[in-house]
C-alpha cells in the first residue's frame, strides 16, 4: 500500500542516525539497502526488512513500527538490512511477490536481490548464514511469504505482517511447501488486505487477490507438519486503555508456527512506541497498541537456526 513519506529535512532527528545507503549489483541493475550494524563484532544474526508498497527502506527504519529494529540491533547484536523495492508500473516502489493479478507490482527478480544481499553479508563475515530471518509489511509481507518458499539457502524463520498468501496457495504457482518457522500478524478489520481473503485494494484500485488469513495459516501449519497439533493461546495484556482492539497469540509446536490475530486491527503493525499519525490511520484503520511487532518477531526468531 502507499505510504506518506516525510523527507529527512522535516524528520531530521529520525533520519540523522541512518547508516550510509548500500548498493549491490543485480541483473535488474543496482539495488539499494540500509544496513544497521551493532557494535559487537563477528558473524551476527541477520534480519531482512521489506517495506510495504509505496514505502521505502528509509521509511521503514524511521517512520514506522519497524524502526524498533534500530534498538533491537544494538541490544541483541543483530544485523538489520532494510531493502528498497523498485518502482512498478504504478510509479510506486514495491516487490514482485507473485500476485499475477497485481498490475502495479514490479517484474524484478527480488528473490535474487535478497539472495545477493545475504550472500554479500555472509561473504564479508558480517552475517551468520544459519541465522537469516525475514520480516515484511503488507506487500513486503507477501514478498516474505514468497521468499520463505523460494530463497536458497532457506531462511531460519520469517514474519509476515498484514500480508497473506496468493490465491494460488503458493507464490508463483508451483512452489513446494517446506517447513520454515512462520509468524503471521493479521488484523481482522484490515481495509486493504482482507482478513477473509479476496482482492487487495486501495480505495477503488484493485491490487491482486489473496487467500484468507485462515487459509494462509493452514498452509504453514501443513508445511511444518502441525495441522493436527492443538494451539496454545496467549492473550496479550490490554496496554492501551483507549484502544478497541484485542490481540491473541496462538502457538503450534515448539514455537514453530505462531499466529497473532488482532481483533479490530487495521492495516498497520501493532506497536507500543512507534504509532502512526491520525491521517495515516484514517485510511488504514485502527492500530493495535498492546505489543511491539518487531520485538515479537525477534522473540520468535532468536532461537531458530537452519541446519
Amino acid at each position: 500500500m502507499k505510504r506518506w513519506i516525510i523527507p529527512c529535512f522535516v524528520a531530521s532527528a529520525l533520519c540523522a542516525g541512518l547508516p550510509p545507503i548500500q548498493t549491490i549489483s543485480t541483473q535488474d541493475g543496482p539495488r539499494t539497502y540500509y544496513l544497521v550494524r551493532p557494535t559487537i563484532q563477528g558473524p551476527r544474526p541477520l534480519v531482512i526488512l521489506l517495506h510495504g508498497h509505496g514505502g521505502s527502506a528509509k521509511q521503514a527504519l524511521t517512520l514506522s513500527p519497524l524502526a524498533a529494529w534500530n534498538t533491537i540491533s544494538e541490544r541483541e547484536g543483530v544485523l538489520v538490512a532494510a531493502l528498497d523495492g523498485v518502482k512498478g508500473p504504478d510509479g510506486h516502489p514495491g516487490w514482485n511477490d507473485c500476485r499475477s493479478d497485481a498490475a502495479g507490482n514490479p517484474k524484478t527478480d527480488d528473490v535474487a536481490f535478497v539472495k545477493a544481499v545475504i550472500q554479500h553479508l555472509v561473504a564479508t563475515g558480517l552475517a551468520d548464514p544459519t541465522r537469516v530471518y525475514l520480516m515484511g509489511m503488507s506487500n513486503g509481507a507477501m514478498m516474505s511469504l514468497r521468499l520463505a518458499l523460494q530463497l536458497d539457502p532457506e531462511p531460519a524463520a520469517f514474519c509476515a505482517v498484514c500480508g497473506l498468501m496468493t490465491l494460488e496457495g503458493g507464490p508463483c504457482g508451483g512452489a513446494v511447501p517446506r517447513p520454515i518457522p512462520a509468524l503471521l500478524i493479521e488484523g481482522t478489520a484490515d481495509p486493504l488486505v482482507p482478513f477473509g481473503g479476496g482482492q487487495v485494494h486501495f480505495f477503488s484500485k484493485l491490487r491482486g487477490g489473496v487467500s484468507s488469513a485462515d487459509q494462509t495459516l493452514a498452509f504453514w501449519l501443513k508445511a511444518n507438519g502441525l495441522e493436527q497439533t492443538k494451539a496454545v493461546e496467549h492473550p496479550f495484556p490490554h496496554r492501551d486503555a483507549s484502544g478497541s482492539t484485542k490481540a491473541l497469540k496462538s502457538v503450534w509446536g515448539a514455537n514453530q508456527v505462531e499466529f497473532i490475530r488482532v481483533d479490530g486491527g487495521g492495516h498497520s503493525e501493532p506497536t507500543l512506541a512507534h504509532p502512526y499519525g491520525s491521517l495515516y490511520r484514517a485510511f488504514t484503520g485502527t492500530q493495535n497498541r498492546d505489543f511491539e511487532s518487531a520485538e515479537e518477531a525477534w522473540a520468535f526468531f532468536k532461537d531458530k537456526r537452519t541446519k
